[in-house]
């Protein structure tokens, strides 16, 4: 799906296409509604890009206890076949 904002609208609300779409991917990360790489990829933006329009929204990266355990588990991966 997909949609256009007529630029009439964008000039009224004083911003561009692209920022729109950073607002709109910040919001919906910060609601736990996207991923960070879900909402990464809707921005159109690398990952310390990102990172960056998080920051200055004082929007803060979701970290939590599962994602450490998948962290560690997939660096025992990495050791693990490493050493073989």
């Amino acid at each position: 799906m997909s949609f256009n904002i007529p630029d009439s609208v964008l000039k009224k609300a004083e911003i561009t296409g692209s920022e729109l779409l950073i607002e709109v991917s910040v919001y919906l990360y910060d609601k736990e509604r996207l991923s960070f790489g879900q909402a990464k990829s809707l921005a159109q933006m690398n990952q310390l890009d990102f990172q960056k329009e998080l920051a200055k929204r004082d929007v803060y990266i979701k970290y939590d206890s599962n994602d450490l355990n998948q962290d560690l588990n997939n660096l025992d991966d990495i050791i693990s076949k490493k050493a073989s």
